[in-house]
């Protein structure tokens, strides 16, 4: 694989963003060409350390070509990305590709912005590990593997949590010793915050008005799941916290908790704080209450009667409309509440029944708008309704090839 390193990739026709998107043992990526914001070619590496490692790579023409077996890191998975990208003329060597851009999930308090980064700053997304342990591992060693093959190349950090920064100081502290939170860095961050920030743009473009006008409640339903309260266009409260565990009940995580559940858990079960950690994170939420985490499959056993996935239904909806509730209070008006991610782009009971019962909110769904299955931006509340409510379909990577390319370009 040809890395040659081009000295004129700042030139102003360079117009191309890689985004790179590494977790813990999964490398997603897309190269889009943002003069026309295209897809030139968007890939997944899976399984990353294990025998049946598999390689999914589609460029422009949809045809999907695979390859299966070992990949044993990132470094190998990224330089095999990197050998698909050069098969279709795309290569990292191209003076065309101007930037690549990173996703990180935990930016603490000193990132807010997109930020080109550099020693300092990679060290500094280190000392970040403690409180995103899951996430930011994989993010360093993406990182570290782009540098190497493009030294040349800015590379750019676009931070789930920068987003959230906006939030005014009391609702972003917990209520706890001020002095052990500063010194350990303990306080609500939020995440999901690329696609909080995308989903309201489009929103306001959906509804003809500009976004400072706006006051939103965004619903990010996928198998992680966040909420957050958006006043013209600044997060002002939001689900997540310290980590992506707080908040709505997800695919395998708890979200809200009493705290005292991990003490009981250690003197009564015996559970050590892995033991515990492990079972929030990752044998709770719809799993821990029915067995499955797809939300299709658990409506399909709701029509059959399924007690269990029932319960696990209820109680996802119930957190999903106390949620709705607190922010409207947060917010005291509210101009639209909007769906977004796997879940809320797909499930059109999910979205009815979050809304049912709310109409002093202003909130309602029209039956035939909600079942229409589309790709775009679309209302599907009632005419003439006090309160819109739409399906925006995010775009993370698009927005961090934007924020990369706006920082890149200048």
């Amino acid at each position: 694989m040809s890395t040659t390193h081009h000295t004129d990739t700042h030139q102003t026709d360079a117009s191309r963003v890689l985004v790179l998107n590494s977790g813990s043992s999964s490398v997603k990526y897309q190269l889009l060409d943002m003069r026309d914001r295209s897809r030139l070619a968007t890939g997944l590496v899976e399984r990353i350390g294990e025998s049946s490692s598999r390689l999914a790579h589609t460029p422009r023409d949809g045809r999907t070509r695979e390859r299966t077996g070992r990949i044993a890191d990132h470094d190998e998975a990224l330089k095999a990305a990197a050998d698909e990208l050069a098969a279709d003329g795309l290569g990292l060597d191209s003076p065309e590709l101007l930037a690549i851009g990173h996703r990180v999930v935990h930016g603490g308090l000193r990132f807010t912005e997109p930020t080109v980064i550099t020693d300092e700053v990679l060290k500094e997304i280190e000392r970040l590990v403690p409180v995103a342990p899951l996430h930011n591992p994989a993010n360093i060693t993406g990182i570290r593997t782009a540098r190497d093959l493009r030294p040349d190349l800015p590379q750019v950090a676009v931070f789930d949590t920068a987003f959230h920064r906006s939030m005014p100081e009391y609702a972003a502290r917990y209520a706890i010793d001020v002095e052990t939170a500063d010194a350990h860095r303990i306080r609500r961050y939020g995440f999901h915050g690329t696609s909080h920030a995308y989903v309201s743009r489009r929103t306001a473009e959906l509804l003809g008005r500009p976004l400072e006008d706006l006051n939103l409640i965004v619903l990010h339903l996928g198998n992680g799941a966040s909420a957050s309260a958006v006043a013209g266009g600044k997060c002002v409260d939001t689900s997540m916290g310290l980590t992506p565990l707080e908040g709505l009940v997800m695919g395998t995580r708890s979200g809200d908790v009493d705290p005292a559940v991990t003490f009981h858990l250690g003197r009564v079960a015996g559970m050590s704080m892995d033991d515990v950690d492990a079972l929030l994170n990752q044998r709770s939420g719809l799993v821990g209450l029915c067995g499955d985490n797809d939300m299709r499959e658990i409506l399909r056993r709701v029509e059959e009667g399924d007690e269990r996935a029932t319960l696990a239904f209820d109680i996802y909806i119930h957190r999903l409309k106390k949620y709705i509730g607190a922010y409207s209070a947060v917010l005291g008006r509210v101009d639209a509440l909007v769906f977004t991610a796997g879940v809320g782009e797909n499930s059109a009971p999910v979205r009815e029944a979050a809304v049912a019962g709310l109409e002093g909110f202003g909130l309602a769904v029209d039956p035939e708008r909600n079942t229409v299955r589309s790709g775009g931006p679309r209302l599907i509340s009632p005419a003439g309704a006090r309160v819109s409510v739409a399906v925006v379909p995010t775009d993370e990577e698009l927005e961090i090839a934007r924020q990369t390319f706006a920082l890149a370009h200048n």
